[in-house]
């Protein structure tokens, strides 16, 4: 008797695995299959030059090129400790643990129970009762839908990662054009310091002169008023200085404090090798992870709506119980007491007023939304390049005549202090001196910052960024056992 029940489970067991296969070899999918879109996107930049030919771009590791390791230090740092970085390493995580749960979904569940109870009626003897079963349901995903939800949760995923790169491309940026502006800054500083000291010399000629009866009281007070209105300056350059340094300690995921030792000595302004190839427009479909972004986010919308609409139609649950029950432990085991079933439930949607119909309209307006954020995002990284190259040509061309303008202005200096030391020249002439003088080589400083912070932006504009590895897999905060435990009073979590 035993045998033959167990035969006749073998066998409902392996129609059911029959009638599943058939199911799921013949299931389809319905909704829009995603189809990358193709753009017409012109053959060369209209700054296109000797200076930044379409060669291709060598975007990986590209602040290395300034051969500052300082810099690269920072960037490292930025990479491991920015709190940007942390968050969205954490959203990677998160859309990973969300494509395993939608994953699932494709797979049958099984329940298990048991239970024992013991009872007695009036003036009847005690008795008990043992239970113990298995509960099993499989969703046949006949149209699609769990497998949408799968490949939307896919992308997804790529969606989360291209974030991340965009989040550390925004970092490198912002770590390497705060860098440029704390040396531009420190020079600024020294220039004014320098020109004081010279201003401060001036005026004290200037005093000896009247004292001689050469010179009027108003020469000697327009010199003391240039030497205190170019040491006035000074302050307010500190301050800048100190508030970017502290800018860039915590982009770091230091304390604003961290890098004043550090940056505390002078270093040279960043500069870029020329020529800087600049590749051509289609190359940013690759390598800005911003737009790689948008696109991603499309395809998810894509498969949402084929989701949506397989919700329309109808679904199918294959569905089994063993179950076995006795009066003593012993006995759950004989074939006796156990029994069985396992059949097939189908739900067709008949009437829901609408409601799945305009599912499908929000998820097809939501994808609309999608493409036209990628169509936006590909305009938007074409123009952040094309305005790049146009700043950073058209400064660069600036700077060489500032640093002609800074060379006269610097002979002509020299030539005014000479003719006023020997009485032939009026203060007038040598006071213009001066401030063209500390003009230029202001607006030289200036100008080689706005070079570097071109090129950075170009940079970014074209997707470059971080070649390295990163670990996304590793939580922020680390539990301790997390099993059946008594409550204990409250203490601090371990963090990494």
């Amino acid at each position: 008797m035993q045998k033959r029940r167990l035969q006749t489970v073998c066998r409902s067991t392996l129609s059911l695995a029959v009638f599943t296969g058939f199911f799921l070899l013949s299931g389809c999918l319905v909704g829009p299959d995603y189809q990358k879109p193709v753009f017409k996107l012109h053959s060369r930049w209209s700054a296109d030059s000797r200076e930044t030919p379409s060669a291709p771009p060598e975007l990986a590791d590209w602040w290395q090129r300034f051969n500052d390791p300082l810099l690269d230090k920072l960037v490292s740092d930025a990479i491991a400790g920015n709190n940007d970085v942390q968050s969205a390493k954490a959203r990677v995580r998160e859309a990973r643990a969300t494509l395993w749960q939608t994953t699932g979904t494709l797979l049958p569940s099984i329940d298990g129970s048991a239970s024992a109870n013991r009872n007695k009626s009036a003036g009847g003897p005690e008795r008990s009762q043992y239970r113990g079963g298995l509960d099993s349901s499989w969703e046949i995903d006949l149209f699609g839908a769990n497998r949408r939800a799968v490949e939307a949760a896919k992308y997804g995923l790529d969606g989360a990662k291209e974030d991340m790169r965009a989040t550390m491309l925004t970092l490198i940026g912002d770590v390497a054009t705060n860098y440029a502006e704390i040396r531009g800054l420190q020079q600024q500083i020294a220039l004014a310091q320098r020109t004081a000291i010279a201003q401060r010399r001036t005026a004290q000629l200037t005093k000896d002169k009247f004292a001689a009866g050469a010179v009027s009281q108003l020469d000697v007070s327009n010199a003391e008023g240039q030497a205190a209105t170019t040491e006035a300056g000074i302050p307010q350059m500190e301050a800048n200085l100190a508030t970017t340094i502290h800018r860039l300690s915590v982009l770091t995921g230091q304390s604003p404090i961290a890098l004043d030792d550090i940056m505390a000595k002078t270093g040279k302004i960043p500069e870029p090798k020329w020529p800087i190839p600049a590749g051509v427009p289609a190359d940013i479909l690759l390598t800005r992870p911003d737009v790689r972004l948008a696109e991603r986010q499309y395809a998810q919308a894509t498969a949402r709506v084929g989701q949506k609409e397989a919700d329309r139609y109808p679904s199918l649950t294959l569905t089994g119980n063993i179950s076995t029950s006795a009066t003593q432990p012993g006995e759950l085991g004989k074939s006796s007491s156990i029994s069985w079933s396992a059949g097939p439930g189908l739900s067709i949607p008949i009437f829901e007023g609408g409601q799945r119909i305009a599912a499908v309209e929000v998820a097809r307006a939501q994808r609309d939304q999608s493409f036209i954020n990628y169509r936006s995002s590909v305009l938007t990284a074409l123009e952040d390049v094309e305005n790049a190259l146009v700043s950073m040509s058209k400064e660069r061309q600036r700077s060489a005549k500032l640093a002609i303008a800074a060379n006269s202005y610097a002979k002509a200096l020299s030539l005014s202090r000479s003719l006023y030391q020997s009485g032939n020249t009026s203060f007038l002439e040598l006071l213009n001196a001066e401030r063209s003088q500390y003009s230029s080589e202001q607006s030289l400083i200036e100008s080689r910052v706005s070079i570097t912070k071109d090129y950075i932006s170009l940079m970014k504009a074209l997707g470059g960024g971080w070649d390295g590895a990163v670990d996304d897999t590793k939580p922020e905060i680390v539990d301790g056992y997390t099993g059946p435990h008594i409550r204990k009073v409250e203490t601090e979590s371990k963090t990494r």
